[in-house]
């Protein structure tokens, strides 16, 4: 390509409310795999200094894996800046930590990494026993909001929303029974996710400081209703334990701020990915009947399409890391304290590793998607979130013989969540067995 001026843009959120920009990231993949980008001012969040976009699978692995070269701990992990002051606190989170000592400039140096024992920790909290014993409260919770949400298509003409009726609750009330929340605070964690995950789409209500400027919602005073809550839950943990992953923690060696950075990751991470992943499977479904005749019928297997819905409707559209020091990538030259930016989407559909990679084939094998991310961050609630999505889609079969779209979904405004706010479909009834 050309100048910066020849360089499709991938970094406006408001492109990503017409779905992925299919279009724009095969530009970049087949002429400037690792592009300059541009960081406009944009909804009211300020300009900032421009990164390198990276778009083809292996460059974005290589990324990924390579935490020595490309930082999580430097400049955290979101495309935008954080506020300098902000920074030591929000490294405190696993995400925004490195597995060890990444070459730093002296002045940024915070002392010793902890993302391999905090990695440790958590993991004895996602012991695959107890997340299999949520499998039947799942499927229980799962046919319940489907027959709800069809009960009421019925009394609407056959039309309903999923996002609204089914999968928003289903990754919720999943996420709180895994935790041991109360029922009556979760709307709590619905309204914290709000704030964290939806900061950029001008139908949320923004958050402002006292002179009325958007604030990061990931700032420590925007957090301190969150963290306060996470202790209170510890303190009731300790003295009334339970099979959950809140008494996991709160009976493990971490730190009070460890612990609060830990459900803030939980509730923020393991609620949206599944709140995020679901309808974009079910719209695939939708939008590919041959496909979903497949999966209805048993010719593939749902693990096998699990998967495949997560490559072409990926959670999480990008992740930033930061250059540690000076490389080189895909032949360009990428100096110390470069902002990094992988593209999950646009790796997900490289040619070089997906042969068609917009065919939706739910049969697909192999398939190194990097929806859960890989290397050192790669998603600790990947098997989690699998068997939601697994449990989701199969009760979806049971209930109904199969969806098609009622109109257009309605996308987030986001250059991170692939989030789908509202999935109007119509359901065909149940015909009985297959013959």
């Amino acid at each position: 390509m050309g100048d910066a001026s020849d360089v499709p843009d991938v970094f406006d959120p408001r492109i990503y409310a017409a779905g992925i920009p299919h279009d724009r990231f095969r530009a970049l993949r087949d002429r400037a795999p690792v592009a300059r980008q541009e960081e406009p001012e944009i909804l009211g969040w300020p300009a900032g200094p421009g990164f390198w976009a990276v778009t083809r699978h292996a460059d974005v692995v290589r990324v990924l894996k390579d935490s020595r070269t490309y930082s999580s701990h430097l400049g955290a992990t979101q495309i935008r800046d954080p506020d300098p002051a902000d920074l030591p606190f929000i490294r405190r989170m696993m995400l925004n930590q490195d597995p060890s000592p990444s070459p730093q400039p002296r002045s940024s140096r915070e002392g010793p990494h902890d993302h391999g024992r905090l990695r440790r920790l958590v993991s004895r909290a996602f012991t695959p026993g107890r997340i299999e014993r949520f499998a039947a409260t799942a499927r229980e919770r799962a046919r319940g909001l489907l027959a709800e949400a069809l009960a009421g298509a019925d009394a609407a003409g056959g039309e309903v929303d999923l996002v609204r009726t089914v999968t928003d609750d289903y990754a919720l009330l999943n996420l709180t029974d895994l935790l041991g929340v109360p029922a009556s605070d979760r709307g709590l964690l619905h309204a914290w996710t709000e704030r964290v995950i939806a900061y950029q789409d001008p139908d949320e209500p923004p958050v402002l400081d006292a002179a009325g400027r958007p604030v990061n919602p990931r700032s420590p005073a925007m957090l301190a209703e969150m963290f306060d809550y996470a202790q209170e839950l510890a303190a009731h943990k300790r003295a009334h334990p339970a099979d959950d992953v809140m008494t996991s923690l709160a009976t493990s060696e971490l730190a009070d701020a460890e612990l609060e950075m830990f459900f803030f990751l939980l509730t923020v991470a393991g609620n949206d990915t599944v709140r995020a992943a679901a309808p974009g499977g079910l719209l695939a479904l939708a939008e590919h009947p041959r496909e979903q005749r497949r999966l209805w019928s048993g010719e593939v297997a749902m693990e096998t399409a699990v998967d495949e819905l997560l490559r072409v409707h990926p959670p999480v559209l990008s992740f930033r890391r930061t250059a540690a020091q000076d490389t080189v990538l895909a032949g360009r030259a990428i100096r110390e304290g470069d902002k990094v930016v992988v593209f999950h989407a646009s790796a997900n559909h490289d040619e070089r590793v997906f042969p068609e990679p917009h065919r939706l084939d739910l049969g697909r094998n192999p398939n190194p998607h990097v929806s859960f991310g890989d290397g050192p961050h790669v998603c600790l609630g990947a098997h989690f979130a699998r068997l939601q999505l697994r449990v989701l889609y199969e009760e979806v079969r049971e209930a109904c013989d199969g969806l098609t779209l009622a109109g257009p979904p309605r996308r987030l405004v986001s250059n991170f969540i692939n989030g789908i706010k509202a999935l109007p479909v119509r359901t065909r009834e149940p015909s009985g067995p297959p013959a």
